[in-house]
């Protein structure tokens, strides 16, 4: 059973296959292929974006940072000035905590440069590529188009299309058709002239056309014998008219 399940299913595997290879179109897939690339880029600009975006955030951040820095020592001075020790400690602390954080930040905004850099030159080499992806697309296309072209006047013009495959099958059907009516109407003409077949369409029987060819035969002889008399008759008197001249010549 194991086998006969594989073996069906590699049957419908191949036959699914051969359907999608005849509904798939080159054009269509390449075009396909070219929107996904372009989606891609997209994505790609999106995270430099974002990249940027975040590095701005942290490089306000550290602005801010930087302000507070300068106001904690400016803080630290006074209560210095004004025998705040305790005071002056306190400001100082939270200047360091905040030098620490700006530290952090630094780093960060290393990285996100860096990180920014990379997606930018992906972002160039992608975009290259897509480019010339999209020329070679269009070149494959056009040699695709033009081979299509080609065979279907071949197909067209050998005879051996589908459309064409059908009309030299109608033309044949047709042939065959007209000559087998004609053999047909031939046939009816000869068996009906030999009476065979009795003609429906005439008040006359067989016996009335039977008498009647007699009679045209007969009126046929009978005319024939009388060209022969007045043939006959006309040389005989040709004859009568000529014989006292050759009479007269000789004497």
């Amino acid at each position: 059973m194991p086998g006969l399940m594989s073996r069906a299913s590699t049957i419908v595997k191949a036959k699914f296959s051969k359907l999608l290879d005849r509904a798939e179109d080159p054009g269509e897939t390449l075009d396909y292929s070219y929107e996904q690339q372009l989606q891609l880029l997209q994505n790609v600009k999106r995270g430099v974006a974002d990249v940027v975006t975040a590095k701005k955030r942290l490089q306000m951040q550290n602005e801010q940072l930087e302000q507070s820095v300068v106001k904690l020592e400016t803080q630290a001075r006074q209560a210095v000035a004004a025998g705040r020790e305790d005071l002056a400690r306190q400001a100082l602390e939270r200047k360091s905590a905040v030098q620490q954080q700006l530290q952090g930040l630094d780093t960060q905004v290393q990285q996100l440069e860096q990180q920014q850099e990379k997606l930018v030159a992906s972002e160039k080499q992608l975009q290259a590529k897509i480019e010339a992806f999209r020329s070679q697309k269009e070149v494959i296309k056009a040699q695709y188009s033009a081979a299509e072209a080609s065979v279907r006047i071949g197909e067209a013009a050998t005879g051996i299309g589908e459309q064409m495959a059908d009309t030299g099958l109608a033309i044949q059907r047709a042939k065959d058709k007209t000559e087998q009516m004609q053999a047909r109407a031939n046939a009816i003409d000869e068996l009906t002239a030999a009476g065979a077949l009795e003609d429906f369409t005439s008040d006359q029987t067989q016996l009335d056309r039977e008498l009647a060819q007699i009679s045209s035969e007969s009126q046929v002889d009978s005319e024939l014998a009388k060209l022969k008399a007045e043939v006959g008759a006309g040389d005989q008197a040709k004859a009568l008219e000529g014989a006292p001249a050759e009479e007269a010549e000789q004497k």
